[in-house]
């Protein structure tokens, strides 16, 4: 284990956030439970537009994709998620991340090149990600799919289902987007089945079987943890973050 874990958020983050400083907590609660410490550090959308930024990530032993959509820099936000991707470095996504990583792949996996959120309003014709379409009860000001969601399914023999060793579970949700139906193809034809569904069948989380660490949720797992009770997808990411920095740490000394 790695005394010191980087972990890189790609986001725009604002302390006033219903949802976003839980990023930071739920990496310290996942830490103190492996006995190391973390240093996170929320890296701007426009920043990750420079032509330094893969440098820059290269600082971290693993990337999170965090919620805020729409970011103040959609292109910066698909660069720092497809770097992370094509490095194959530890990665998650949740929420906006996910629904974004989704868009990524679709462009730059599949060559959509106009594979977009209804939310940009941007006319294109593929629409990845669109409104929330399920019926759920009434939350105001709320997003229309927010709080404890039960029934995830997840997909026997799928990392995530070992992450939690259940086949359903409870996640929180803060979004009013989600995956349109009629793309599920280009998640399995990118190479990321999806391996959680909602009670309907709907799409909640992807992972690459291929890649160290790369899982997506469109639930936030942040939102659940607590100081000595870590959600178990955060403590796996960061154990794959540590892992990946003691490897890079050893192959330098070796080199």
């Amino acid at each position: 284990m790695a005394d010191s874990v980087r972990i890189g958020i790609l986001g725009d983050f604002d302390p006033k956030a219903p949802n976003l400083p839980a990023v930071g907590k739920s990496l310290d609660h996942a830490a103190q439970q492996l006995g190391c410490t973390v240093e996170s550090e929320w890296l701007p959308t426009p920043s990750l537009t420079s032509a330094d930024s893969e440098k820059r990530l290269e600082a971290f032993d693993g990337i999170w994709a965090a919620p805020g959509s729409p970011y103040k820099s959609f292109d910066g936000m698909l660069k720092g998620i497809e770097i992370a991707r094509r490095r194959d470095w530890p990665f998650i996504g949740t929420c906006g991340g996910f629904q974004y990583t989704l868009i990524e792949c679709a462009r730059n996996v599949l060559g959509i090149a106009d594979a977009d959120t209804a939310e940009n309003n941007s006319g294109s014709q593929h629409i990845i990600i669109y409104p929330v379409a399920c019926a759920v009860p009434n939350h105001g000001k709320k997003p229309k799919l927010s709080g404890p969601i039960p029934e995830i399914r997840l997909r026997p023999g799928s990392y995530l289902h070992t992450f939690y060793s259940q086949e359903s579970v409870t996640e929180e949700f803060f979004c009013n987007f989600e995956v349109n139906p009629e793309y599920e193809w280009a998640a399995m034809e990118a190479g990321f089945p999806v391996v959680a569904r909602g009670p309907n069948g709907e799409i909640r989380a992807i992972e690459s079987p291929t890649h160290r660490f790369f899982i997506a949720t469109l639930f936030q797992p942040q939102l659940s943890s607590k100081p000595g009770h870590p959600h178990p997808l955060v403590l796996a990411f960061l154990q794959a973050a540590a892992d990946w920095g003691k490897k890079r740490l050893d192959d330098s000394v070796l080199g």
